[in-house]
């Protein structure tokens, strides 16, 4: 289950068995300046019932990879390494065009090769 309103994504999966995992979690965003151009995420919620709290900055041409670093987080409070919280197409969908338009990213954007590193 999964629900978006500009600026925040709150995701939800429940254990349909002993040997599956759940999660609860919220994604805020918010544009950030400081120290360059970017957005600010804050992940919270929980994972197998594990409070999660954390937040982390992604440079403006790096905003649309927020899942793999979300995900990455998740498991590190007992997401399983081999699952994802990138079930939720429709959300996400709208929540890349609501960066997209926040940030001012037009298609053919560089991406500064420094990022990819």
């Amino acid at each position: 289950m999964a629900t978006f309103e500009p600026g925040h994504l709150h995701i939800e999966r429940h254990a349909l068995n002993e040997d599956d995992y759940s999660f609860n979690l919220s994604i805020e965003y918010a544009v950030s300046q400081d120290p360059e151009a970017g957005m600010l995420f804050k992940l919270h919620g929980t994972v197998e019932d594990k409070e999660l709290n954390e937040e982390f900055f992604l440079p403006k041409d790096q905003a649309f990879d927020f899942a793999r670093h979300a995900t990455r987080i998740a498991q590190n409070y007992g997401l399983p390494k081999n699952a994802s919280i990138t079930s939720v197409h429709k959300e996400y969908d709208l929540m890349f065009e609501d960066i997209r338009a926040q940030l001012d990213v037009k298609s053919g954007d560089p991406v500064k090769p420094e990022h990819l590193e």
